[in-house]
């Protein structure tokens, strides 16, 4: 496992999927050097809570989602923010 330890900065899901999210995404970084392949490890990953997730993976992003209740996360592994969510 990877020695980053996740930094919250917004969430709306239990505490149980935000660790699985942190774990999930910090295997990502483990395995994979792009975005594009962390992303689809991650979103490959989440599909198993029901679709549809979404993620997006970066050093540098702004964003504005429209969401479901108790399906969000946005945190950072290292230098790398990662926003996962669910909608529609």
């Amino acid at each position: 496992m990877c020695d980053r330890k996740a930094e919250i900065k917004n969430a709306d899901m239990s505490e149980e999927t935000q660790q699985d999210s942190a774990g999930c995404a910090s295997q990502a970084l483990e395995k994979y050097n792009t975005e594009k392949d962390i992303v689809a490890h991650i979103r490959k990953e989440f599909n198993k809570y029901n679709p549809t997730w979404h993620c997006i993976v970066g050093r540098d992003f702004g964003s504005y989602v429209t969401r479901e209740s108790k399906h969000f996360i946005y945190f950072y592994l290292g230098q790398v923010a990662i926003l996962l969510f669910k909608s529609h």
